[in-house]
């Protein structure tokens, strides 16, 4: 789904002139559950799903070896800094870039 989603625009485009390489990894893969699980029901209740922390950790440690040494390792949650122009530019310096979306 997330690759299907890259083959379009600006993506496709830096992907096909060897600009940049997107490897996504399914965090189900890093799931202890035996039905793969990494979802659970948000604490106090209420509508909605929140995703467990050991599936993502799993994950991370696992790209993270890996990862050339000093690579930069973004997780991207709600809580963070807005991205814009100014972040765009110099996130584009970084010669190693690894975004984690936990959805």
């Amino acid at each position: 789904m997330i690759l299907d989603g890259l083959n379009h625009s600006v993506i496709k485009r830096a992907v096909d002139s060897n600009l940049i390489n997107v490897v996504p990894v399914n965090i189900r893969d890093y799931s202890e559950n035996k039905h793969k699980k990494v979802d659970d029901y948000p604490y106090g209740g209420g509508p909605g799903m929140v995703l467990t922390a050991p599936p993502i950790y799993n994950a991370y440690k696992s790209v993270e070896k890996k990862a050339k040494k000093g690579t930069r390792i973004i997780y991207l949650t709600p809580q963070g800094k807005p991205y814009n122009q100014k972040k765009a530019v110099s996130l584009s310096k970084e010669e190693e870039l690894i975004l984690l979306c936990g959805h």
